[in-house]
């Protein structure tokens, strides 16, 4: 009888040594080869930031968009310059906007295929896209992009502008765009975007950047 019991413990713990020494050997699980990998977020990609701008309103809320986001700021200038006068580049946008006419731009984008997003500003000319940001839109090939338009006005909206920039980007992903009053030329009041209002400008673009997850 002792020999038997004797016999049952060896028995016993050979088989707990056999059990301990398989789970130590048992290898760690990789994870699946298989699983999605998640593209980088925007705010990871190649930013370009363009915009047009004649009393420096869309300048500045360009320049506070680089100083939030980093990226390259380009400004959209033409071969010919619009009058200075108020109401005779006003009656030249309307025949443009009339003739479909897109006038020649100064400014080129060397490689522009280098960038994931590309950030589109520009005041509202006569309700409309201005034209000199269609000739942007139609000179480069941004089919893939995300493109996010941003725009100043004098207090009567964006008009058919951002529509326009959609159907002329229609092979690219449009986001929400952000606009702000800026100045009114016709009444003689031009930059306006400093002090307070330049401050909740910062604030309102801050919150913007971040619901279309292009933020630091």
């Amino acid at each position: 009888m002792k020999a038997l019991t004797k016999y049952g413990l060896l028995l016993s713990v050979a088989l707990l040594l056999l059990l301990s020494c398989s789970q130590a050997q048992e290898p760690i699980k990789e994870q699946s080869s298989s699983a999605p990998i998640t593209d980088k977020p925007l705010h990871d990609k190649k930013i370009l930031i363009v915009y047009l701008s004649r009393t420096n309103n869309t300048k500045a809320v360009a320049q506070i968009i680089h100083k939030e986001i980093g990226g390259d700021l380009v400004p959209i200038e033409l071969m010919t310059a619009y009058p200075l006068d108020y109401q005779s580049a006003v009656d030249q946008v309307a025949r443009e906007n009339q003739g479909g006419y897109l006038p020649p731009l100064k400014t080129q984008i060397e490689n522009i295929k280098q960038y994931d997003v590309i950030f589109v500003g520009f005041p509202t000319w006569g309700m409309q896209l201005p034209p000199p940001i269609k000739s942007f839109l139609s000179q480069n090939d941004l089919s893939g992009k995300t493109i996010v338009p941003f725009n100043t006005n004098g207090g009567y909206g964006i008009g058919s502008s951002f529509e326009t920039l959609r159907q002329l980007c229609a092979n690219s992903t449009v986001l929400t765009g952000y606009s702000t009053t800026g100045g009114k030329e016709k009444e003689g009041l031009f930059l306006v975007m400093k002090g307070a209002k330049e401050e909740q400008v910062k604030a309102d673009i801050k919150k913007w950047l971040a619901t279309i997850k292009i933020d630091n």
